[in-house]
């Protein structure tokens, strides 16, 4: 798979000239290079991971990149998606990559999936390819991966963020671990908050994404000190640098064929329960609570249940922060409590599920509640545009 027949595989004089700072390290030199020109790397997600991997991998001469995203650029994007510009935002980010990758290396071949990666087509789109690099933020996305790796037997180069740490390592390389020795069970679903929710430091995923790029090359040039066997975690705020040892786990389930991975990590079964709890709780409409601040009514409160920092980026008028975290400790809702005072609760947030989540709290001991439908992005999108969207 990562041998391929040099001898049909020439350098132009362009690629001596691109690559002479590669071809003059002994670790590399021609037979690396037409290594890296022979290869072929399909990069799942292009977004913050994917953005530095696409780009090192096309400066480095990669022969053929796949991508596989559905997609499109958001202004969100930008602070740390580096691949795409403000010009590409409402564009399919596949098309955007595309578009930054020729401009740095026009000889590299890019394979352009517009899709979502799933149990029926994961395994034709993989065995192109002969390293596969996990770029996604989800867990079924992830154990598909994995699974379908495992099943080719190629290379899975991993990594993930959130806030200020990353990881990065290599599964299911010379028999080495694979991502269900990490994580033999997924988390419970809504337990790990998304960036959106969370955030993120835009160039922690420039340093995870590089070395991503790094095993990959190193993998393609049959280095024997890949990460293979060894997790490595990077916290940005401390700039520090931990390695874990991983090892292949003997009892772990043999991985037979792809499988429901909605349904593995629990996500059908999350929604539905958040569907019913929902249909418990009484929901406004941004237009309505607009209607009933503008009466100057005082018979109600308003509570915001996002964190302080999302407070202070943007707010409804009148509103009371209450974070949700405090709610769920208890502290909050004595606070609440004293806030009601027989008035009628409204909360939000900034789409509507935390807030809905904090009322079903609050019902379990006898504060009922109205839910403002679609958060503050609603209320900035629908009622006053000047509020910061974020």
């Amino acid at each position: 798979m990562l041998n391929p027949n040099l001898d049909e595989i020439e350098l132009t004089q362009d690629d001596y000239q691109r690559y002479s700072r590669h071809i003059i390290l002994p670790e590399v030199g021609l037979e690396g290079q037409k290594r890296l020109k022979a290869a072929s790397v399909l990069c799942i997600g292009s977004g913050g991971l994917g953005s530095p991997l696409l780009l090192y991998l096309a400066a480095a001469g990669i022969g053929r990149i796949g991508i596989v995203d559905f997609d499109v650029v958001d202004h969100s994007n930008l602070q740390r998606q580096i691949i795409h510009g403000t010009s590409s935002v409402g564009k399919p980010k596949i098309e955007s990559a595309k578009q930054r990758i020729l401009e740095i290396n026009p000889y590299c071949q890019i394979d352009l999936y517009q899709t979502a990666l799933t149990s029926a087509n994961a395994l034709d789109i993989f065995a192109p390819y002969n390293v596969i690099v996990d770029g996604t933020d989800n867990f079924p996305t992830r154990y598909l991966t994995n699974d379908a790796c495992v099943l080719l037997n190629k290379p899975n180069v991993y990594g993930s963020i959130f806030r200020f740490e990353g990881q990065a390592t290599v599964f299911n390389y010379q028999d080495g671990p694979n991502y269900r020795d990490l994580y033999p069970e997924p988390p419970p679903p809504g337990m790990v908050p998304s960036c959106a929710e969370g955030g993120v430091l835009g160039v922690l995923p420039g340093i995870i994404g590089t070395i991503q790029a790094t095993e990959t090359i190193k993998i393609i040039l049959g280095a024997e000190n890949t990460l293979s066997g060894r997790l490595l975690l990077y916290n940005a705020w401390d700039m520090k640098f931990r390695e874990l040892k991983l090892r292949p786990n003997p009892v772990r389930p043999v991985i037979e064929k792809l499988i429901d991975y909605e349904q593995f990590c629990g996500i059908p079964q999350a929604k539905a329960a958040e569907a019913q709890q929902q249909q418990t709780i009484s929901e406004m409409t941004v237009q309505e609570l607009k209607q009933l601040l503008d009466s100057n009514a005082d018979d109600f409160v308003l509570i915001d249940v996002r964190n302080p920092n999302e407070y202070q980026i943007a707010k409804i008028p009148g509103s009371v922060l209450v974070p949700l975290p405090e709610i769920e400790d208890g502290a909050g809702v004595e606070k609440i409590k004293q806030l009601v005072n027989g008035h009628r609760l409204i909360a939000h947030c900034k789409l509507g599920g935390r807030s809905a989540k904090a009322l079903n709290i609050l019902k379990q001991v006898g504060i009922e509640g109205t839910n403002v439908k679609g958060g503050i992005a609603a209320w900035s999108q629908e009622i006053d545009s000047n509020v910061p969207l974020y």
